[in-house]
């Protein structure tokens, strides 16, 4: 049906635009604001589609998607019925900042920067910035949810636009002119070069033929004593004109100097001009005095959902709620997503090379548990981890992963499921296996499990030397020393601890000997850098090697969760490190470059004197791991010269020339006994105020030390509670 004539001269109205803003844009910009913007909340330019009317019940939108955050280049020319339009994203920090925000003022900025394209004649070449659009927003990152308002800012006269008459395009036209009309705006709208051109002239000679013109050419209209109608793609379908008309108005009046235009408001069905729902009107309005100033700035209206008037100082915002995309993503995101945040006010961690490096874990006890658990913390998704003991029932208090359930299973069988129920993306690879030791005969059958440690080694990119014995860190440091990878140890005396990062390999010397025999006999004492290598855990306590696999030391209950957070630390320094392996020790006190501080060779503590100590050493020449008399004759010999050390007890002694077997002063202390007032530990009352992060691990260590009545001040207290009785807790 035909739109009715317009007789009476009324204001002009103008059907306002709504947008589409789709999922995948909010997702890619959670996305963009975590992973580069962090906290910068500066103007971000953005692309929106507009699109005309196609369909005579259902109006046209400004879509916004995923490829609006990424800035068209300078070919994309658009399509029929998605009209590029220029755009800014203003995106806070917080609900408040959003709230904040002076929305009248960014509005009347948006209009100045309308005004200023006209003015400046860019409106000609580019007519889409008539569309310039806003949107305001805050991305909730924990909680997966997106606040936001769009506005279309339009420039006000001081005194109304007059709309004088509105008809259907139909009734207006001639039979010839409608013809001519549709065949023009099909070729217009077929081009690559205009159909994204959302305003344009209609000019229509005498003889009712007609072409459509860009803009750029009104020079050519003006005075040529042909009709001119203004054209726009109209995106409404009722019978007001569309939004975009006001903006056109303001152009046609300061550009062409003109105070009553003929107007075209186009709309399309089936890909053609609907020449029923089309308008054709006539609009007056008087010319604006002072807009030319350059520090003018004109009134505007345009938020969405808002009518001009309404006067509101805060916006209502919309909301969107992503949880329902890509939950396994999503549930991934969350566990990295406080790395993330570290690298808005700290350092950019980095997570693709943590999630792809290969840990070795030797040892799935104490120390094994939490530092598998906080190197999953840190992002690593690769973990191998090496135990042959099983969980007994003291394990079930001071080994954190573990539950009653586990108790005379494998601990390399048990840690397994606890990992990936707390992270389901984790690889983890878990063996049960003995790891030799010097000094201490074992059967022929070893050869296996050495040459499945070697292999081991080799594949990974970092090693952890958590068991309990000194022993058994032989030959894993021996073999991240031959292979050059990076090797961490964290030992636990009673009170004191150690955590050290082993040096990098011995480089080879150059000569023109063959390459096999210089590996072998022209090893260097620096490493491939040059530089003087860092020692091993043996380098200074090498007597600590023997005789030693029968002493059980008994740590203090809050010692492993320091060592272990210590020693990750350690391990994510040096990841990060320009220089990796190769990075000198830093000394306490001194300055450093490195984003996340300094870092040290090694870290010895002591809880009673509340002290830690930094500690530099390099390799030793007599070292019976890493020296090169050890390497080389590893090198010539292979597992032959395995199975000799762990079968002579002198045969390390007497190949490095070690006298004196004494243990250094540099050795952990076994425990002294003291009396523990177990009742009275085990009859207090603690009241912990969080069960979050810090709340958990103080629950655990309570109740290693037998204070087992606790009080939980959190709404998740009974979750936690049940935790922690499957954990030997009542």
């Amino acid at each position: 049906m035909a739109a009715k004539a317009e007789v009476r001269p009324r204001p002009l109205e103008l059907d306002p635009i709504a947008s589409r803003v789709e999922l995948a844009f909010w997702e890619d910009l959670r996305r963009l604001k975590l992973d580069v913007l962090g906290t910068d909340d500066s103007p971000i330019p953005i692309t929106g589609y507009y699109t005309p009317c196609t369909h005579p019940k259902m109006s046209g939108l400004l879509r916004l998607g995923r490829e609006s955050l990424v800035p068209p280049s300078a070919s994309s020319f658009g399509s029929r019925n998605s009209c590029p339009v220029p755009g800014t994203l203003i995106n806070m920090n917080n609900m408040r900042g959003l709230q904040n925000l002076d929305v009248e003022y960014l509005l009347r900025e948006e209009a100045k920067k309308i005004l200023h394209d006209i003015m400046y004649g860019k409106i000609e070449e580019d007519p889409s910035l008539l569309l310039r659009f806003l949107v305001i927003s805050f991305a909730d990152l924990k909680n997966w949810k997106i606040y936001y308002s769009v506005a279309f800012p339009s420039l006000v006269f001081k005194s109304e636009m007059t709309l004088l008459s509105l008809h259907s395009a139909s009734l207006v036209l001639s039979q010839e002119e409608a013809k001519s009309l549709s065949k023009s705006l099909k070729e217009w709208r077929s081009s690559n070069e205009t159909a994204a051109l959302p305003f344009f002239f209609v000019d229509i000679s005498l003889d009712s033929s007609i072409a459509i013109r860009q803009l750029k050419d009104w020079k050519d209209c003006q005075d040529n004593g042909q009709k001119l109608l203004f054209g726009f793609y109209d995106h409404g379908c009722h019978q007001d004109p569309g939004w975009a008309l006001r903006n056109y108005i303001v152009f046609l009046s300061l550009r062409l100097k003109i105070e009553k235009i003929q107007f075209l408001c186009y709309r399309e069905k089936r890909s053609e001009l609907d020449l029923e729902k089309s308008l054709i009107g006539e609009a007056s309005f008087p010319p604006p005095h002072g807009w030319d100033y350059s520090d003018y700035v004109p009134e505007a209206i345009g938020w969405e959902g808002e009518k001009p008037g309404d006067g509101r100082k805060e916006k209502k915002l919309k909301e969107i709620n992503l949880e329902s995309m890509s939950p396994e993503r999503r549930d991934e995101e969350q566990q990295l997503m406080h790395l993330k945040l570290m690298g808005w006010r700290h350092f950019p961690v980095d997570l693709k090379n943590l999630s792809g490096i290969r840990c070795l874990l030797l040892g799935a006890g104490t120390l094994g548990c939490e530092v598998s658990r906080l190197l999953m913390t840190w992002g690593v998704r690769k973990l191998t981890v090496v135990d042959g003991g099983h969980v007994s029932m003291p394990d079930v208090l001071k080994q954190s992963l573990y539950v009653d359930d586990d108790c005379g299973v494998p601990r390399a069988t048990a840690i397994v499921p606890h990992l990936k129920e707390r992270c389901p993306a984790v690889d983890v690879e878990a063996i049960q296996m003995e790891i030799p030791a010097p000094g201490n005969p074992v059967s022929p059958s070893v050869l296996d499990d050495c040459e499945r440690l070697q292999t081991l080694v080799a594949s990974s990119d970092v090693v952890f030397l958590l068991t309990d014995t000194w022993e058994s860190r032989w030959f894993p440091t021996l073999l991240c020393a031959n292979e050059n990878k990076m090797a961490i140890t964290a030992a636990l005396g009673h009170d004191s601890y150690l955590v050290m990062r082993h040096g990098a390999g011995p480089g080879t010397r150059s000569g023109n000997m063959d390459d096999v025999i210089a590996q072998i006999q022209n090893l260097s004492t620096e490493d491939a850098l040059g530089r003087q290598r860092l020692g091993c855990c043996f380098c200074n306590d090498t007597a600590s090697l023997f005789n030693s696999i029968s002493d059980e030391t008994v740590a203090l209950p809050g010692l492993t969760s320091i060592v272990s957070g210590k020693a990750v630390e350690l391990f994510a320094r040096m990841l990060h490190h320009p220089e990796g392996i190769h990075a000198p020790g830093d000394m306490a006190g001194m300055d450093t470059e490195h984003q996340l501080g300094l870092l040290p060779h090694q870290m010895r503590g002591s809880l009673p004197r509340c002290d830690l100590s930094t500690v530099i050493s390099n390799s030793s020449n007599d070292c019976t791991a890493c020296s090169n008399i050890v390497l080389s004759e590893y090198r010539r010999e292979g597992l032959n010269f395995v199975m000799q050390a762990i079968n002579q007890p002198t045969y390390l002694k007497d190949l490095t020339g070690i006298s004196n077997l004494i243990k250094s002063d540099t050795c952990l202390k076994l425990p002294a006994s003291f009396p523990v007032n177990s009742g009275k530990l085990s009859s207090a009352r603690c009241l912990l105020l969080g069960a979050g992060t810090l709340g958990c691990d103080v629950a655990r260590i309570l109740m290693v030390s037998f204070m087992v009545r606790a009080t939980f001040m959190l709404n998740y207290r009974h979750r936690l509670t049940e935790h922690l009785v499957n954990h030997g807790g009542y």
